[in-house]
């Protein structure tokens, strides 16, 4: 029995691949990174937008492609291998699961349809749900919001924003309403982008069918791991593929340095511990999809587990390269620091470990 990707997956994957490849050399990313190139930022925000990322997950009736997730995480080890200056985990798979888990007809109607023709865009602010902090106190009553929310993902092209609030409940709010402020956050990960908001008496449409369960809040922070899993595991792999190469290359004492069995040693071992990593977010997404029972579990089993196998594989490789590994001209800290940054999106591994006892009923 063969349990990977099908052919449409692989096709979708190599698709993104190489047009990062064509259009996001390392030069682009770290002039975006550095915000010296907006123009080819957004050129490649409108080339990933051809390609149909936005509408992977948006249903056949609202105008998308009415795919599963585990396409969404095929694209996402692209992007991560690529180290894609883009928004996705929060806009174009957290956003569209949480309107069709929450909203009612009208709500999905409304914004569904206008995210598959790139109408409106969503950033994703559902910190206060896992990791809440006392000063937050985000706060849905009458149809406004107050507060605010700590970690907004996937601001940079947004029209509006998806919050929560502890309940779990989930609100749309348009960044065009009064009572906004928002302030960047500095992160070590300057390939995207994320922000802190602040509101006071803003107008939220709350979902409809989040008001009296959190199906919806629960469901897309499983995507939403799952998928930042998958991302780690395409920027693991390129760290290897990296010091693998390097290691044929670098010589020492008049022989290259993957010739000494304590770098062959090193290069296998991050090998070996990515490898079961594919059928494990793999299995993650297929269980979200077909709605199995163990689905959170595996979620948090895929975001806990790639975190871990990541931050080993980052510190790996980047010993291989030596001190070249922390020089900008190779720009191998972009790939290290992605990684660190995803370890801690959607939850820490010591919180999402915790969910994933909850749900075992421990």
């Amino acid at each position: 029995m063969h349990f990977g990707l099908s052919d449409d997956q692989i096709f979708f994957q190599d698709n993104v691949k190489k047009f990062l490849e064509d259009n996001a050399s390392l030069d682009i990313i770290k002039k975006i990174s550095n915000g010296d190139d907006k123009v080819s930022k957004d050129e490649l925000h409108k080339g990933i937008i051809n390609l149909g990322i936005n509408n992977i997950l948006i249903p056949e009736e609202n105008g998308g492609l009415g795919l599963d997730l585990l396409f969404a995480t095929a694209v996402s080890q692209s992007l991560g291998e690529g180290i894609a200056t883009l928004p996705f985990i929060g806009s174009y798979v957290m956003a569209p699961i949480s309107i069709q888990y929450g909203g009612n007809d009208t709500q999905k109607s409304l914004y569904l349809n206008a995210m598959s023709k790139n109408k409106i865009n969503f950033g994703v602010g559902f910190s206060e749900f896992f990791g809440s902090r006392d000063k937050s106190k985000l706060e849905f009553s009458n149809n406004m919001v107050n507060g605010k929310t700590y970690f907004v993902i996937d601001s940079d092209y947004a029209s509006h924003i998806i919050l929560s609030d502890k309940r779990g409940r989930i609100g749309v709010v348009s960044l065009d309403s009064s009572g906004i402020e928002v302030v960047d956050l500095i992160t070590v990960d300057k390939t995207r982008i994320f922000k802190e908001m602040s509101f006071k008496n803003t107008k939220i449409d709350i979902l409809e069918n989040t008001k009296a369960s959190t199906d919806a809040i629960s469901n897309a922070l499983d995507a939403g791991r799952i998928v930042t899993a998958a991302d780690s595991l395409g920027a693991s792999k390129a760290m290897i593929d990296k010091a693998i190469e390097y290691s044929k290359e670098r010589k020492q004492f008049n022989r290259v340095i993957g010739s000494f069995q304590a770098v062959k040693h090193m290069c296998a071992e991050m090998a070996s511990e990515l490898e079961p990593c594919y059928s494990l977010v793999w299995h993650a997404a297929h269980s979200f999809d077909n709605n199995e029972e163990n689905k959170k579990l595996m979620a948090c089993h895929a975001k806990s587990h790639l975190s871990e196998v990541s931050k080993m594989i980052s510190k790996k490789s980047t010993e291989v390269h030596g001190g070249m590994g922390f020089t900008d001209l190779l720009g191998l800290h972009f790939w290290f620091k992605r990684i660190g940054v995803n370890r801690h999106i959607l939850g820490s591994p010591e919180i999402v470990r915790e969910e994933a006892a909850l749900s075992q009923g421990l």
